[in-house]
């Protein structure tokens, strides 16, 4: 099976040129097969308060309403994936940039909820496997936006981290996947305020052990829970660490590596 790599990059190092641009200019080297998949940053709220329209946050996720939607279909899917594709090319790395809808990527249902009204939030439901496949064959890097669509008309606002696993898991019939979630910080850390703290790999028991002692920073805990869903999936690794580090990353020498054994 050949390797493929899906590649999750938060949108902090978007925010971060410099970051941003060091970080394509080693994804853009990678050899293997590989998807990208970004978050959006801090664009589309910056944008928002300047057209004026209110965000709503609950529990860290963004309610996406009509006029929200617009916002980050265009930061998204407009300005940030088309920059991304740009500097891959200019990294002598082919690369085509997708939201859900283009293709039929990515397919989803607006998320339902007993009590919360999300919006335009989609859950995905499919993932267009041959699609991706069929440009992966072709030597094109995958660039994923977080937009998706209900194939009704209807775009959806998507978490970023949930189309890297969807995807990862939908390709590993087809590849052997590794999927990488690549932020601000070195890994799983013991302590979320100390970067020297990396937990450098974490199996099941080993989970529960430090979910029960909470040494587990609140915000990573649906990281690994994805994490783990993927691999039971049939997703080979997931590595979670340094976008800076992305090289270390690849060949196992940084962050912290999800294993299911």
């Amino acid at each position: 099976m050949a390797k493929l790599y899906v590649i999750k990059i938060g949108g902090n190092i978007i925010d971060d040129e410099a970051k941003l641009a060091s970080f394509l200019k080693d994804f853009a080297s990678i050899e293997e097969k590989k998807i990208l998949v970004h978050g959006g940053g801090k664009l589309a709220t910056r944008l928002a308060e300047k057209l004026g329209v209110e965000q709503q946050l609950v529990d860290g996720r963004r309610i996406t309403d009509a006029e929200t939607l617009k916002i980050v279909t265009m930061v998204y899917a407009g300005f940030v994936n088309k920059n991304i594709v740009a500097a891959l090319q200019a990294n002598n790395c082919n690369a085509i940039g997708l939201c859900g809808a283009d293709g039929d990527a990515i397919l989803a249902h607006k998320r339902q909820h007993p009590v919360l009204d999300y919006g335009y939030v989609g859950d995905i439901d499919a993932v267009n496997t041959d699609l991706i496949s069929s440009l992966l064959e072709k030597n094109i890097a995958v660039v994923f936006a977080p937009i998706t669509h209900d194939q009704q008309g209807q775009l959806l606002n998507t978490n970023a981290d949930t189309i890297a696993q969807e995807v990862a898991k939908g390709m590993s019939n087809i590849y052997d996947v590794q999927l990488i979630y690549s932020f601000e910080k070195s890994g799983v850390l013991l302590d979320a305020n100390d970067d020297s703290t990396v937990i450098p790999e974490i199996n099941p028991s080993y989970y529960q052990q430090l979910k029960s002692k909470n040494k587990i920073f609140a915000g990573m805990i649906p990281k690994l829970d994805n994490a783990f869903a993927a691999l039971k999936s049939g997703v080979g690794k997931v590595i979670i660490g340094k976008a800076e580090n992305l090289k270390e990353l690849i060949n196992g020498s940084s962050g912290t590596t999800i294993i299911n054994e």
